[in-house]
Parts: structure tokens; sequence; C-alpha cells
């Protein structure tokens, strides 16, 4: 087998297990958190700019 070739077999043969079951999945709403985020930088506005557009350029 060759660089970038594949046995198409394997691609034909892929069976999926589509039996979902409702329990099956995550639930979200028992991690549920209040609260807030906060962070300073250090940079203004300007300063952020600047460096993003030093970053585009190169």
């Amino acid at each position: 087998m060759g660089f970038g070739s594949y046995d198409e077999s394997e691609q034909e043969s892929q069976d999926y297990d589509q039996d979902l079951d409702e329990n099956d999945g995550v639930a979200t709403s028992e991690n549920d958190h209040d609260g807030e985020v906060n962070f300073e930088n250090g940079a203004s506005n300007e300063e952020l700019l600047d460096r993003l557009q030093e970053i585009k350029d190169n």
C-alpha cells in the first residue's frame, strides 16, 4: 500500500450502532454553575488593536 492509499473493503463494511437510548446522553444541567469571571489583561483596547495589527502584518 502506498502513501495515501486505503483498503476500500474497510470503508464498505463500517457498521454503526444507531440504537440510541434516552439515558445514553450527558445531563448538562447536573453541572450548572452560577458565578462571575473577571480578569484584567493590563492592556488598553488601543494596545490590543495595535498588537492584532502586528500579528496580521506578519
